[in-house]
């Protein structure tokens, strides 16, 4: 399979209606908005949309997240990532995803690259390390989702997630 990317941000637009799709099948009641939010810092996404209270420690940092998901139920709010690639995956795309996560405490946060996984395959299915993944306050342990986006399906190819849904 070629991969026909040329620029990363035309992977944004897709994955941002899968996102939209996969929030609402999942978070039945919650009312969900989906962004393409690679252009400014996630701060000022959620400024606007008038949950940036829930998250004060993104205020000021640099952090640009390709597609963002924002899920609102009464008072509770929460946010999911997804960071896109078009090349190969590699640890410093891992580690900044995970810096992300640590920092803002998404619901889900996504790495997806159109092309492959890169060295993070040795890393997970070889050398079995998806303790990288987790990030979460201590009492409940989230983990990342890896995978490879199929430009064909505009979807994630499931077979590539790691780990398994």
């Amino acid at each position: 399979m070629v991969n026909n990317v040329k620029k990363e941000f035309e992977l944004y637009e897709p994955m941002r209606l899968w996102l939209q799709k996969y929030l609402e099948e999942k978070y039945k009641g919650w009312e969900i908005t989906t962004i393409d939010s690679h252009a400014r810092t996630l701060d000022l996404f959620l400024e606007e949309n008038g949950v940036i209270g829930n998250y004060p420690q993104t205020v000021g940092l640099d952090i640009q997240i390709d597609v963002l998901g924002i899920l609102e139920k009464g008072s509770k709010t929460n946010i999911v990532f997804i960071e896109a690639k078009k090349t190969s995956l590699n640890l410093h795309d891992l580690g900044q995803l995970w810096a992300y996560c640590k920092l803002c405490d998404p619901l889900e946060a996504f790495l997806l690259s159109s092309k492959d996984l890169g060295s993070l395959n040795k890393i997970f299915n070889n050398l079995n390390r998806t303790d990288l993944l987790e990030f979460g306050d201590g009492k409940i342990i989230k983990k990342m989702q890896v995978g490879k986006w199929d430009i064909t399906k505009n979807s994630i190819d499931y077979k590539t997630l790691v780990p398994k849904m």
